[in-house]
């Protein structure tokens, strides 16, 4: 006659762990779960019984028992977006050596954006929240709060809530005093139209554009100002638009990449030289604008994305993280598309 085998047929499941162990289910669960009130030695064999039998524990069942999704909520817009992908990747890597999972809500309008803050601050799907390029209306943010969400804002500010930013008004200044200092006085700008999502980045580097011209005594003319959305053939059909003015721009300052690639195909169409008739500066220095040679301003995107996810760790794991802003560096990155003015 065949022994009888005591190892369980199939996967082992908990029940024949503390079978072998002789101890209580309960008692397992503790030790799965690093609960400090189980004995050294009813621990080692409660460990002994888990190799020998190869047990893994359900991940469903034991975040039911620890009250935590193990889940991390990302919600952004324009997730297609260059610079938005650049965050997302930054959150991955700053989530890469936890044991959270990051569930990302893409929102393109406004019923969307509710959709997913009504999904995520009930609380049960996800333990914390990044939120990027947005502002979540402040009923939600009431909401969050009340709910004892974490939530970290990344490329937005609110002063209830910790975030990661940039200067952009300092970013539009920048950006148009290098054309200044190029000798340029007919400078353009193409921003945004006003934000969707409570956010002001564009209009904040349309404000640093002027800042920037009457620091230099330059009037600001409001037919070199033209807002538009970030894709890249409404910026072009924009550009096109400016570079067939009866006195067209010198130079053309684009509140992103995207809308900078559109200036340059409509430069290109037009016949008009970059930078020996027309220079053009971007901002945010996407993968792309290095391979072109788009002069940007440098945000850090990937950074930002990352220092946001490493801030919401900060919070899951019970440490304090206050409601402040921090603001991340900008750096000039002079490359081909821009020269000095024509002459």
């Amino acid at each position: 006659m065949e022994p009888v085998s005591s190892a369980p047929a199939g996967p082992a499941r908990i029940a024949d762990v503390a079978a072998r162990a002789g101890v209580g289910v309960a008692t397992v669960s503790r030790v799965l779960n690093g609960h400090a009130s189980v004995r050294p030695a009813t621990r080692d064999k409660v460990l002994q019984a888990i190799q020998a039998l190869n047990y893994r524990p359900s991940s469903v069942a034991r975040n039911l028992s620890l009250q935590r999704t193990m889940v991390v909520g990302a919600v952004l817009p324009w997730f297609t977006n260059p610079s938005a992908v650049q965050r997302v990747r930054g959150i991955v890597d700053g989530l890469s050596a936890s044991s959270y999972d990051l569930m990302v809500f893409d929102v393109e309008s406004e019923d969307r954006q509710r959709r997913a803050f009504e999904l995520f601050d009930r609380g049960d799907r996800a333990d914390g929240l990044l939120v990027v390029s947005t502002l979540p209306p402040e009923q939600e943010v009431e909401r969050i709060k009340n709910a004892g969400l974490p939530c970290i804002l990344v490329d937005a500010v609110h002063p209830s809530l910790p975030s990661i930013a940039v200067d952009d008004v300092g970013g539009g200044e920048t950006a148009t005093r290098h054309l200044v200092e190029l000798g340029h006085r007919r400078i353009a700008h193409i921003g945004d139209t006003p934000p969707e999502f409570r956010f002001d980045w564009s209009r904040d580097r349309t404000r640093g554009y002027e800042r920037a011209l009457e620091r230099a005594g330059i009037e600001v003319r409001p037919d070199y100002v033209r807002e538009g959305t970030r894709l890249l053939h409404v910026a072009r059909g924009i550009a096109a638009e400016l570079l067939s003015l009866p006195e067209r721009p010198t130079a053309i300052f684009a509140a992103s990449d995207t809308q900078a690639f559109g200036t340059l195909e409509a430069a290109r169409a037009l016949g008009i030289r970059v930078p020996e008739e027309l220079s053009v500066i971007g901002f945010d220095d996407i993968d792309v604008a290095s391979y072109v040679g788009l002069t940007t301003v440098r945000q850090p995107l990937f950074e930002s994305g990352r220092r946001g996810a490493e801030l919401l760790l900060r919070a899951l794991s019970g440490r304090t993280v206050e409601p402040r802003t921090e603001l991340l560096p900008l750096e000039l990155i002079v490359r081909s598309s821009t020269g000095p003015a024509p002459a």
